[in-house]
């Protein structure tokens, strides 16, 4: 490529003169074989800087020649020309100032901004041509000079090989590419160590002191590339995951004193203790001696169970230790029996069920008038008759306790009618007709509105 042409004189030419120049070119347009190629000078172009667009493969018997902003030869696209006989230089309404253009068809293009950057066209025309010339076009990328990047730490202080770090290389810069290293050469192969998908993010897990750095980042573009500070992680030491030991995972509801030590025991350490995910303040029913590392329950519910979890801190964090579930025992409650009608029908079948709460499962027994019956929670007596008619009892027991408890019903089996409200307390008396009790007798009894005593 030999030295450009010095741009000729030029001259300040009407529009009216203009549309006649350029008439006059296409009219002069020759046929040509040459392959016209355009190449940018540098290739990758950075904002400010200068750019050429420089032509090779030139046709012979030139007449002139135009560029064009973009992709079509319009007028408004039209930046400059170039007439070779007269050397004279014509500047149409997409010039800015900052175009040059050569006597060799090369264009230079000086302080390249964001609206420079595109597409270009050039139109060569040979003399005696009466085709419409040898049109190129050409497209160039505008690039950002990168910025010096700064790395961002999710931590700067990780606990060593307990805590993942992520770091980020700041800014975000489009058509950019990212780069990472420690102390000064390329990540090493290793699980611990992983980029994300664009590589502007490294994810550290579980650092050690191996891979506590310096870290550096780069960005990277096809027109320069800077480097970050160096950051170096200072690792914690490493906390000793604590645990709880107790004095009694069993304890009786209400009954028993527990005590809870938190593991191990260090004058470095301040200790906290957690119930059900919150922080257990000091009450009367609890008391923590010895700088929180022991807490005591006088007494314990079944509502209390947790979990407990005890938690060592220092002053750059804490960890907690594993949940412990208390298994309180308790009961039996003061027992329910369902159904509660007291009224039967003689030949009706007697189903009872008794409930208390009681952790473990209490063991039930029925008796009927003092006399034991059957060991279970329900009681069943088919086609029953006047004889039946007594004291029914459900005991209930604890052996893990030691407790008791029992209810106690009366049942009356008789072939007379009696008002509801003698049977459940209600106000309002219902009568039925015999001929139609047998039909209707298991949906009134459904409803509970009524209760009937029959004849023996």
């Amino acid at each position: 490529m030999g030295p450009l042409s010095a741009p000729p004189c030029t001259q300040l030419i009407t529009w009216k003169g203009l549309l006649l120049t350029a008439s006059l070119l296409n009219f002069w347009n020759l046929p040509t074989t040459a392959q016209v190629t355009i190449e940018a000078l540098p290739p990758k172009v950075s904002e400010g800087k200068d750019v050429l667009l420089l032509v090779h493969n030139l046709p012979q018997n030139l007449a002139g020649y135009i560029w064009y902003k973009g992709q079509m030869t319009y007028l408004y696209h039209y930046i400059t020309s170039y007439v070779v006989d007269s050397q004279r230089i014509i500047y149409g309404p997409a010039y800015s100032g900052r175009e040059t253009v050569y006597s060799n068809a090369s264009l230079l293009i000086q302080n390249v901004t964001w609206e420079d950057a595109g597409s270009y066209t050039l139109h060569i025309i040979k003399r005696g041509d009466g085709t419409g010339g040898v049109t190129g076009h050409f497209t160039f990328t505008l690039y950002l000079e990168t910025p010096k990047p700064s790395i961002s730490s999710s931590n700067l202080n990780p606990r060593e090989a307990m805590e993942a770090v992520m770091l980020t290389c700041d800014p975000a810069t489009p058509a950019a590419s990212y780069l990472w290293w420690m102390n000064g050469q390329s990540l090493p192969k290793t699980h611990r160590l992983q980029l994300s998908k664009t590589n502007r993010t490294l994810f550290i897990f579980g650092v050690t002191k191996y891979i506590a750095g310096p870290y550096e980042c780069e960005i990277r573009n096809p027109v320069s590339a800077s480097r970050s500070d160096p950051v170096t992680l200072n690792l914690l030491p490493k906390l000793p995951k604590p645990y709880i030991t107790i004095n009694n995972l069993n304890p009786r509801e209400n009954k028993d004193v527990l005590t809870f030590t938190c593991e191990p025991k260090s004058e470095n350490y301040t200790y906290i203790w957690w119930l059900n995910g919150q922080s257990l303040l000091v009450s009367p029913r609890v008391k923590r001696p010895i700088e929180n590392r022991i807490l005591l329950l006088p007494s314990v519910t079944r509502n209390e169970t947790g979990p407990y979890q005890c938690e060592i801190r220092d002053r750059y964090g804490g960890i907690h230790s594993d949940p412990v579930t208390l298994n309180v025992l308790y009961g039996p409650d003061l027992p329910r029996i369902y159904p509660s009608f007291t009224y039967y029908r003689s030949g009706e079948n007697l189903y009872l069920s008794c409930f208390a709460e009681s952790n473990p499962p209490a063991q039930y027994s029925w008796t009927i008038n003092g006399k034991f019956q059957l060991s279970g929670q329900k009681l069943s007596i088919p086609q029953i008759t006047t004889k039946h008619s007594g004291l029914y009892a459900c005991s209930v027991r604890n052996t893990a306790t030691g407790k008791e408890s029992s209810k106690s019903m009366t049942v009356k089996v008789s072939g007379k009618w009696i008002p509801a409200s003698l049977a459940i307390g209600k106000s309002q008396i219902l009568l039925l007709n015999p001929p139609n009790l047998s039909k209707n007798f298991q949906n009134f009894k459904k409803q509970a509105d009524i209760f009937i005593k029959f004849p023996a």
